[in-house]
């Protein structure tokens, strides 16, 4: 594996350990996409860092367990504004 894909799958895992952010935002900050993100975190990084690949794994297990919260909180929000205008 190149050297800049391990630096890139161990910074985004750090970012999401420590901001405690979602795989769309991660993409977004790194400017990568949604995969590239997953595919980082999920697979690489446990050759190259079991460790924080754990770390790294509660917190996507945390999001993917909200994510159905976080999308009717949206769709809520959307018709808020929608019944405003």
């Amino acid at each position: 594996m190149k050297d800049y894909i391990e630096e890139r799958a161990v910074e985004i895992a750090n970012y999401i350990v420590e901001n405690k952010v979602t795989v769309r935002q991660a993409a977004k900050k790194f400017g990568v996409s949604k995969s590239t993100v997953h595919k980082d975190v999920t697979d690489r990084l446990l050759q190259i860092n079991p460790a924080l690949a754990g770390r790294t794994r509660l917190i996507l297990d945390v999001n993917k367990s909200e994510r159905h919260i976080r999308g009717g909180m949206a769709t809520r929000e959307k018709y808020l504004h929608k019944n405003r205008t």
